[in-house]
């Protein structure tokens, strides 16, 4: 079934507008007419049936039947990635939403050789994403900053794995051992700065983690790193 992304509240009879182009994804490239059901999802009201009740010019409107799943949030995991190429951070992006992260924060570091982005772009990559793998919210991107600046003002409490490429760290597996809110980072093409190093090495909240012999591209990294914390800290360990 279609999975759509709104931003209305969720109740039995609401009758939602799609948006434009979803409106003429539904009608035009899905060719559904009235009667025909979609899924709808808002992140806080769960996952809901509902079906097309008009089709007009101007788009269709659909009329929300039943709660299908609650509400339900996987865990609490941000991923923290240098601006890189824009194929590759797009791919970032979407990996991030399938693999579940709850945010993606980009950062600017010494050796990014970008430092704006298209955000909205992201976000719209991170909803369709989050439609297509059956997620019930939606990874919010947040506008560069630069590296410095967000760990002075970084939560103590929410740790940070370092894929750090200095050939000293742990194997992640080995280094993960705590539960409870965590970020990724993963640096720009030409890794990070000698200073940058140094300085994450220092901080009580992060864990360097090495990600194998062989240095990876930025896209890869993100990958590596969330699917392993997955599998070690995250919801993969309750999939049944």
């Amino acid at each position: 079934m279609i999975r759509l992304f709104v931003t209305d509240d969720l109740v039995a009879a609401a009758r939602v507008a799609p948006s434009p182009d979803q409106a003429r994804y539904l009608t035009t490239v899905m060719r559904l007419g009235v009667g025909d059901e979609v899924a709808l999802f808002n992140g806080h009201d769960g996952e809901w049936r509902a079906r097309v009740a008009e089709v007009g010019k101007r788009g269709c409107l659909l009329e929300v039947v039943e709660q299908t799943r609650l509400q339900a949030l996987g865990p609490d995991l941000d991923l923290v990635v240098a601006l890189v190429k824009r194929a590759r951070l797009e791919t970032i992006v979407e990996k991030a939403a399938e693999l579940g992260a709850r945010r993606v924060q980009l950062v600017v570091t010494r050796r990014t050789n970008a430092d704006h982005t298209n955000v909205g772009r992201l976000q719209a990559i991170a909803t369709e994403a989050a439609e297509q793998t059956g997620r019930l919210d939606v990874p919010e991107v947040l506008d560069p900053v630069k590296l410095e600046k967000l760990l002075d003002g970084w939560d103590a409490a929410r740790k940070l794995m370092f894929c750090d490429e200095g050939g000293d760290a742990k194997p992640v597996l080995d280094a993960l051992a705590t539960e409870g809110p965590w970020a990724v980072l993963i640096g720009p093409e030409g890794g990070f700065a000698p200073e940058e190093r140094d300085r994450l090495r220092e901080l009580p909240f992060v864990t360097p983690v090495s990600l194998g012999p062989r240095i990876l591209r930025a896209d890869t990294a993100a990958i590596s790193a969330l699917t392993l914390w997955q599998a070690k800290l995250g919801d993969w360990r309750d999939a049944s």
